[in-house]
């Protein structure tokens, strides 16, 4: 089967990295993006400034292929949009690939050629095929998911399912931070809550109380499930990205400006229509008052409906491999690194078939492109046969300022498919997470009646 090409599913920047890492290895990929353009899930957040430098996203497989082109890598301590990630390494590393990568080419399904995952003979001799939306079945020796959980965001319903009235009311909803420059109208002098403690939520905070200064009347409810503030602010000058730990004290200067209302332990159960507005009830009975617009960073989910025909081994609780959920599990730690892991973690049981990136994370809220880099590095090496380069993991994390006891809260994966960034003092646009969690105590800012303003 070593002649099939080796399939990767999406074209963001761990997939065109697997993709850099397997021709550097005499294989031949095949990335399939479903979207219209290379980095198109890190094109939709545009607007997001990551808290990484340049240096930390750029894969060195694809560096290496990029330099001969032409291409002017970035300078190594800048901090890229989510529109210059794409425009400035994704795009170009896509075109270096050539015809290795196929745009608009959505695959619904990956099983093992004439076996449906029940039957176990022929699982280790047969290969894989690949199934997209037009019909076309692509043989594959192996397939990497790359695509990534842009696509599933979590919903507002507080036990992970959508409140009572929120498809209804999604006129009025969005999930992802908004883009203020194109969308201001939207939200100058509204009332708007914001749900969701992860760094996606910090970023729509600082937007939206600067929207709040230039635009009188224009109101944020700030909505934590958990039961006070806590380390929701990350580690500031501690953490080892500076511009994550900047985001973290931007936002708690917001809060102790008194622009936003901070409502803890509130788990939304249902939303209901009140004239224009809408009204957000907690399971407890809690009702807000009537707000115009509802901004949900909850995280994202992973979605495996298309490889229901494989077998796959994954961690009950947070949707990942089941050998990788220990090391990332928010109920156990907050520490926002995690141990150098690669195939043999990442490996499913079904031959030939990886999880790698974002995806790999399933809701974990930790995931770096630094990690996702390594990921594929060591799956390549893998599936080349070169079983001593794969085992031999290596990569130092950021840590966020702070590791400890259980880190038992409700957290967010970030808006995207990426990695963690930020630059190093607080800037003036909004600075983005693109994932990440942690941070120390605030004992100053902690809140613990539904309703207190900071």
């Amino acid at each position: 089967m070593s002649e099939l090409p080796v399939v990767v599913v999406g074209a963001g920047p761990v997939g065109l990295a697997a993709a850099a890492h397997l021709l550097e290895r005499g294989l031949r990929p095949l990335v399939l993006e479903a979207g219209p353009q290379a980095g198109a899930a890190v094109a939709q957040w545009h607007h997001v400034r990551l808290f990484s430098q340049w240096s930390e996203l750029v894969d060195p497989a694809a560096r290496r292929l990029l330099e001969p082109t032409g291409w002017t890598a970035p300078h190594g301590q800048g901090y890229p949009t989510g529109a210059e990630w794409a425009a400035r390494y994704l795009v170009p590393l896509a075109e270096a690939l050539g015809d290795h990568v196929r745009l608009n080419a959505r695959v619904v399904g990956v099983a093992r050629r004439g076996r449906d995952r029940v039957v176990d003979s022929g699982r280790d001799t047969e290969p894989l095929t690949v199934h997209l939306d037009n019909g076309e079945r692509i043989t594959a020796q192996a397939v990497i998911d790359a695509s990534g959980t842009w696509g599933s965001p979590n919903p507002l319903g507080g036990d992970g399912l959508p409140a009572a009235g929120e498809r209804e009311a999604a006129d009025r909803i969005t999930y992802h931070v908004p883009d203020l420059n194109n969308e201001a109208k939207r939200y100058a002098g509204k009332r708007i809550a914001v749900a969701g403690s992860g760094h996606s939520a910090l970023t729509a905070l600082i937007a939206l109380t600067d929207l709040a200064d230039k635009h009188p009347g224009t109101h944020v409810t700030w909505l934590l499930r958990r039961g006070a503030v806590g380390n929701v602010f990350g580690g500031g000058d501690a953490d080892q990205l500076p511009a994550r730990g900047a985001l973290g004290l931007k936002a708690k200067e917001a809060a102790r400006a008194g622009h936003v209302e901070v409502v803890t332990g509130f788990r939304t159960a249902s939303v209901e229509r009140d004239g224009e507005r809408l009204v957000l009830e907690s399971q407890d009975g809690h009702r807000l008052r009537p707000v115009d617009e509802v901004v949900v960073l909850t995280g994202f989910r992973p979605d495996h409906s298309w490889l229901s025909e494989v077998r796959l081994d994954l961690d009950p609780v947070l949707q990942a491999p089941a050998r990788l959920a220990p090391l990332i599990d928010p109920n156990v730690h907050s520490c926002g690194s995690v141990d150098p892991h690669g195939a043999n973690v990442l490996r499913q049981p079904e031959p030939g078939v990886y999880l790698a990136g974002m995806k790999s994370y399933g809701r974990a809220p930790t995931f770096l492109a630094l990690t996702g880099y390594e990921q594929v590095r060591s799956v390549a090496a893998e599936i080349a046969g070169d079983h001593e380069s794969a085992a031999k993991v290596e990569l130092t994390l950021p840590k966020t300022g702070v590791c400890g006891g259980s880190g038992v809260f409700d957290v967010e994966q970030p808006a995207s498919s990426g990695g963690c960034c930020g630059p190093t003092q607080v800037v003036e646009q909004p600075v983005a997470a693109v994932s990440c969690c942690g941070g120390p105590q605030v004992a100053d800012l902690t809140l613990t009646a539904p309703g207190t303003r900071v």
